[in-house]
């Protein structure tokens, strides 16, 4: 049975753990014994976008407990790697406490940087070195390797260009950026007026991947750029839909000028 006095010095990370590890032994929950990392995925993902959706709305209670749920995945993955001899959550623990004293050579050893651009420099140049370390033959990785597949396709892209940028792999100034994205933009409608789905695909991603990179030469994370947009869509369309309401009518039985109209009014300042 699991039992302990709860004190202002109770090791809570510690506890946690006990908890996890009675839910999934003999006597435990019938549900938490039966998951797997594979089970578990869509939850860890699912717990994450609760949190980011507590710090968009500045909520610091639900952003305690949501990153509760984050930490509770990080757990169960770690109780299952444990009962299957892999690894343990104190091999996590350790494991990230020395790749932060590793990757920070300005703060716990002689290596001395002056910008925080300097800082994320030396952090991916340290990143490679630890790829090549763990190579299994001689060859070196790629540097593009390592950025997750599942990361949104705007995330991934902008990873991506960032870690091509650090060796030197990018536009001298923001002009070109900026060129590229009209070139892409005129190979999409040239697509179009051929008709050729295949390359209005293709084009359509090469104009999102420039407009990427539009948004780091800005210093804009493109993910949170897009996120931003969403809201504001989703906000000025429940006004028009408030509008709509108060003319007793439907949505679909207004022409697109009336919809217009009520959206002109919605991008108004409130």
């Amino acid at each position: 049975m699991h039992k302990q006095e709860k004190t202002s010095s109770t090791d809570w990370f510690q506890e946690l753990i006990q908890i996890i590890a009675q839910l999934r032994g003999e006597n435990g929950c019938p549900w938490d014994r039966k998951q797997t990392h594979q089970s578990l995925r869509r939850y860890m993902i699912e717990e994450t976008a609760e949190f980011l959706e507590a710090l968009d709305a500045e909520d610091s209670p639900a952003m305690a407990d949501e990153l509760g749920d984050v930490l509770l995945q990080i757990v169960l993955h770690a109780q299952i790697a444990t009962e299957e001899g892999r690894f343990t959550a104190q091999d996590i623990a350790r494991g990230i406490c020395e790749k932060m004293i590793r990757r920070h050579p300005h703060v716990f050893a002689s290596s001395e940087v002056d910008t925080a651009e300097q800082v994320v420099q030396q952090w991916e140049q340290i990143k490679q070195q630890e790829r090549q370390d763990l190579a299994d033959d001689a060859r070196s990785k790629g540097i593009l390797d390592g950025v997750p597949t599942h990361l949104p396709a705007l995330h991934r892209a902008y990873k991506i260009q960032k870690k091509a940028a650090c060796v030197g792999f990018d536009w001298p100034d923001i002009a070109g950026v900026i060129a590229k994205v009209y070139e892409e933009l005129d190979e999409v409608q040239e697509a179009m007026a051929q008709r050729d789905p295949k390359g209005i695909t293709e084009e359509l991603g090469d104009l999102l991947f420039a407009v990427t990179n539009l948004g780091r030469f800005l210093g804009q994370f493109p993910e949170e750029s897009l996120h931003a947009a969403i809201v504001k869509f989703e906000r000025r369309f429940a006004l028009v839909e408030q509008a709509v309401a108060r003319q007793n009518k439907r949505m679909e039985d207004c022409s697109i000028d009336e919809l217009d109209a009520h959206w002109q009014a919605a991008k108004a300042p409130q």
